[in-house]
């Protein structure tokens, strides 16, 4: 049985934060394949939500969806559920991914 995905407020709305500045920065195009890969690692995820790396101070799992974006989550076996927490953009400061976590 495949996981479901349970969208926390923040990771839609850094989701959203992150294809707004694909298309500022590159095209609608861009934005595009950044869906595609985001949609690929949902499903992958879904299959198996250990592909990410356990990050231990934070105590959350870590997927790399492209060399810009990293997508933390958690997960539950017994529910079969995926808390995904923030897609955050690698260029930012990592004292303020705490913050939003």
């Amino acid at each position: 049985m495949n996981y479901t995905f349970k969208w926390q407020h923040n990771s839609q709305l850094t989701y959203f934060q992150e294809t707004d500045f694909i298309l500022l920065k590159w095209n609608s195009f861009e934005v595009e394949k950044f869906d595609q890969l985001v949609e690929e690692d949902l499903f992958r995820l879904s299959i198996n939500p250990l592909i990410g790396v356990f990050n231990k101070d934070l105590k959350l799992f870590a997927l790399v969806i492209s060399k810009q974006t990293t997508l933390y989550y958690n997960f539950d076996e017994n529910t079969k559920i995926i808390d995904l927490y923030v897609f955050w953009n690698n260029s930012k400061n990592p004292d303020d991914l705490a913050k939003l976590l």
